[in-house]
């Protein structure tokens, strides 16, 4: 304890005083050190000690740091740029569209969609593109489209986000606008995007259906099914749909991992069945291989080029690929392409599994036999039907209907997220439920009314097809040139612009065959009246 004296020093006295006779006062009590205020000491030497009338402030606890209001499943990607205080802006509404949902996808999700979505119906007529192109020219076609489209592919993943800026693009009409700017990127995107998700959808109802009479009449029995009225082909179509209206209630696309996961199982399950089948079974009598030519040279080019439309539509999924990517969290330490390339790898591998031993195998059993409409499936009910049991017929009907099923859920997704952006970007809020099943309830319907009220779509699909070539093909090697900057004249320079030129062509080609077909046969137009 400190006294007065210590405190406040008197000054030199100048006048003497005479002693004095009173006792003398207690010396003053001073504040502890902890709550001593030099401030409070009064300057007047002659004045006592004085404390603060105010009570000393509580020391304030350190202050934690403000935490983001951002969600951590919209936080952009790691980088120099963020810790330098320079954010990526991001759209609040992907918060509540269901691409960008959920942020809980890992590379098994992604093996389940990429799989899913990379293997289809298409793909059983591969072995009517070898009946033009001979055995050597199929094999090397088919090689080379696989090494391609995989490329194309890792171009999508490694461009999905930049971690110099933080920005991830969700969505491929997204990517495709960055680069080539709004109205461009629209203008060459849009249109085989959504072709490619909501013609895809019908396409599978169109499928889905026809193999569902196909299963009820192998379960049922010939002599069963002719006793009893049978349901139309338009009454198939409607099963078909309102099954996969039903699955398109859930809500985004992380949850239908387990549904893509199943229509990877059934893919794989009914590509294998058939081409073991065909195999086990022996090659047909008077099978052939020497290539197809008929007609003129001209004819010739275009069966050709037919051919390679054929190798080219048999790969499919890359207007997804970035979708299924934006599923995942995204770190510093872990980017989202590290995940998704793992899942990619694993799905093509089991791709190539698939469509080589059906392409080859197919084209081995029936060779110029193989049927132009339907390929190897019709081909195991037109030539097998009798010789193997119906379980296995049976079988394989089921899992492409399942397929057909599953595929329409991922396929559907874009357009799902596209008429749910035109509510939030107008209201500001999520869906809600009872408007979401209305918005899906109505794709699945109206992509019904479209399979029912134009069948002949499907004689149009080369035409519409080489449109949406580009999407797989070409467009990633422009986009990586245009957003990657490689160094001129460099090795990834040359491969994109080769690629990409190719890509284009191909596609002029195609679409120039189509109109070919259309304007030389025809198209059987017969609105209502599916076969």
């Amino acid at each position: 304890m400190a006294d007065a004296s210590e405190i406040n020093p008197a000054p030199p006295a100048t006048v003497p005083r005479a002693p004095s006779t009173r006792p003398a006062p207690p010396p003053p009590i001073s504040c502890p050190p902890s709550q001593f205020n030099p401030t409070t000491v009064h300057p007047n030497p002659n004045a006592e000690a004085v404390t603060s009338s105010k009570t000393p402030k509580t020391p304030k606890t350190p202050r934690t740091p403000r935490l983001s209001l951002t969600p951590r499943f919209l936080t952009p990607l790691g980088s120099p740029m963020r810790k330098a205080l320079r954010l990526t802006k991001l759209d609040p509404q992907d918060a509540w569209l269901p691409i960008t949902e959920s942020r809980n996808g890992n590379k098994y999700y992604a093996a389940f969609h990429t799989l899913c979505s990379g293997i289809g119906i298409q793909a059983l007529v591969l072995p009517v593109a070898f009946t033009i192109l001979g055995w050597t020219w199929g094999i090397i076609g088919l090689t080379l489209a696989f090494v391609w489209q995989l490329y194309t592919l890792w171009l999508l993943v490694q461009l999905h986000e930049f971690p110099e800026t933080g920005m991830r693009y969700n969505r491929y009409i997204q990517l495709c606008t960055a680069a080539f700017g709004e109205r461009l990127g629209k203008l060459l995107g849009l249109f085989p995007i959504m072709y490619l998700s909501g013609g895809t959808c019908v396409a599978l109802i169109i499928i889905g259906g026809s193999t569902s009479k196909l299963f009820y009449q192998i379960v049922c029995g010939t002599a069963a099914c002719a006793a009893k009225t049978p349901l139309t082909t338009v009454e198939w179509y409607l099963v078909f749909s309102c099954g996969a209206v039903v699955l398109s209630q859930l809500p985004n696309l992380n949850s239908i991992a387990g549904v893509s996961l199943i229509g990877a199982i059934t893919a794989i399950g009914y590509c294998t069945t058939i081409w073991a089948v065909s195999v086990a079974e022996g090659r047909l009598p008077g099978v052939s291989y020497k290539p197809v030519k008929t007609g003129t040279r001209f004819q010739q080019v275009n069966s050709v080029l037919n051919a390679l439309g054929i190798i080219s539509f048999a790969f499919r999924g890359h207007n997804l690929v970035l979708e299924i990517q934006s599923t995942m969290p995204s770190t510093e330490k872990l980017p989202a392409h590290v995940p998704m390339w793992k899942g990619v790898r694993v799905s093509y591998t089991l791709i190539a599994m698939c469509l080589f031993p059906l392409a080859i195998g197919g084209y081995w059993a029936y060779g110029h036999l193989i049927p132009v409409n339907g390929g190897m499936l019709t081909a195991l009910y037109q030539f097998h039907y009798h010789n193997i049991s119906r379980f296995v017929l049976g079988m394989t009907s089921l899992f492409v209907i399942i397929n057909a099923l599953s595929s329409f859920q991922i396929y559907g997704m874009p357009m799902f997220d596209d008429m749910e952006s035109k509510y939030t970007s107008r209201k500001k809020q999520p869906c809600p439920w009872w408007l979401r099943s209305i918005f899906r309830a109505m794709f699945g319907f109206g992509c019904f009314f479209v399979a029912v009220a134009i069948p002949f779509l499907g004689s149009m699909a080369g035409l519409i097809g080489g449109v949406a070539l580009p999407v797989t093909l070409a467009y990633p090697c422009f986009m990586w040139l245009k957003m990657k900057k490689p160094k001129k004249y460099s090795s990834m320079w040359w491969l994109n612009w080769v690629l990409g030129t190719l890509g284009m062509l191909l596609s002029i080609l195609l679409i120039a065959a189509g109109l070919y077909v259309v304007i030389d046969t025809g198209i059987k137009v017969s609105f209502f009246k599916p076969h």
